[in-house]
Formats: C-alpha cells, sequence, structure tokens
C-alpha cells in the first residue's frame, strides 16, 4: 500500500506540473509563455532531482515562472533560431544541385546531432547555473561533451517517453512536459555533481599545491 501510495502520489505531482505548463504556456500566448514555463517546469523537476520531494509545486513554479520571464524567452528564442539556421542548411542542401553537398551532408549531420544533445542541457543548466545566457548555452555544451553517459541516458529516455506518447497521444496533457524534464533533468543533476566534485577535487590540489611552496 506504501508503494501505491507513493506512485499515486508522482503521478498527481507529475500531472499537476504538466497542467501548469501547459496553462501558463497559454497564459503568455505561448509565443511569450511557453520558454518561461518550461524553464519553471525544469526548476521544479530539480528540486525533485535534488531530493527535495516536498517542495511546494505551484509556489516553485510561479516563483521561476515570474523572475525568468524575460531571461528564458531569450533563451528560448535563441535556441531556436540556432535550430532554424540548421534547416536553411538541411533544405539547401536538400536542393542544391552541386555536388559539394554530398561532402557536407557528413559534417551536418554531426553539427546537427551535436546542437541536439546539446539542447537537453539547456535549461537544466540555466535553472541550476545562475549565468548569462550565452554562458548557458556554452556550458551546455561542455557538460554535453564531458557526460556522455548522462547524454545517452537523456537520448534514449527521450525516445522513449516519445513513443509512448505517440501511442497514447491522450496522456500528453498530463504527462508530456513534466515527464520530460524528469527524464532530463534527473541525468543532467548527476552531470553537474560529478562536474562539482571535479572541481572541488582540482581546488583542493592547487590549495595544497601553493601550502607545500
Amino acid at each position: 500500500m506504501r508503494a501505491v501510495n507513493t506512485a499515486l502520489e508522482w503521478i498527481t505531482r507529475l500531472a499537476f506540473l504538466n497542467i501548469l505548463w501547459i496553462f501558463f504556456s497559454a497564459v503568455g500566448l505561448i509565443v511569450a509563455g511557453l520558454f518561461p514555463a518550461t524553464a519553471a517546469t525544469f526548476a521544479v523537476a530539480r528540486k525533485w532531482a535534488m531530493g527535495q520531494t516536498d517542495v511546494a509545486v505551484f509556489k516553485t513554479f510561479w516563483a521561476s515562472y515570474k523572475k525568468e520571464f524575460m531571461k528564458s524567452n531569450i533563451l528560448g528564442y535563441l535556441s531556436l533560431l540556432g535550430g532554424y539556421i540548421l534547416y536553411l542548411d538541411f533544405v539547401y542542401l536538400t536542393v542544391s544541385p552541386s555536388n559539394m553537398t554530398v561532402i557536407l551532408t557528413i559534417p551536418f549531420l554531426i553539427i546537427g546531432f551535436i546542437y541536439v544533445l546539446t539542447l537537453f542541457y539547456v535549461f537544466p543548466t540555466f535553472v541550476h547555473y545562475d549565468q548569462k545566457i550565452l554562458q548557458v548555452m556554452k556550458n551546455s555544451f561542455f557538460v554535453m561533451i564531458m557526460n556522455p553517459l548522462p547524454t545517452l541516458t537523456m537520448l534514449v529516455g527521450t525516445f522513449g517517453i516519445s513513443f509512448i506518447l505517440w501511442n497514447f497521444q491522450g496522456l500528453a496533457i498530463f504527462f508530456s512536459m513534466s515527464v520530460f524534464a524528469i527524464v532530463i533533468m534527473m541525468p543532467a543533476q548527476r552531470a553537474f555533481e560529478k562536474i562539482n566534485k571535479k572541481q572541488a577535487i582540482y581546488s583542493r590540489r592547487q590549495s595544497l599545491e601553493r601550502l607545500s611552496k
């Protein structure tokens, strides 16, 4: 009964968080509300990933939504701009009669794949660190490169959830972005903790070296 009760609690939390994401995206008419609502969803997911399972969902969501409204929109649309540029490159490669397009296809696919993997870390990095937007995007790339296993976990988890939602589309109202945020945020949190440990070890070594001189 305890396991059933815990499962029902998490189902309720995820459904409530997803409804908040839909509602506040709509409040901002999607154009202005989607990215702040997404950032707020990841802010709640971050608390859960850190073990703060009793956090007030609405209070945490609303605080992040208000605080990061402008910054998250800038970050989101910069990310979209990068995707749009890649899309234009894809269109060019598919319609150009030049033989060079065959040579450029493989580099394009590699760059596109790296871009998608970097996007997995954009919002987790944004809600975890207090950084400027360009730093968030740069650090998202470096965290992705340094942590292949969490990145693979995100990729597999995202495909798995997408497959389930594609076959049971009615679940998307209650379990879409909230579940994606958990699937992405938990591996990202492990990656952040791993980086923090490495930084702590490096700082300790630096301190010992200074003391030994």
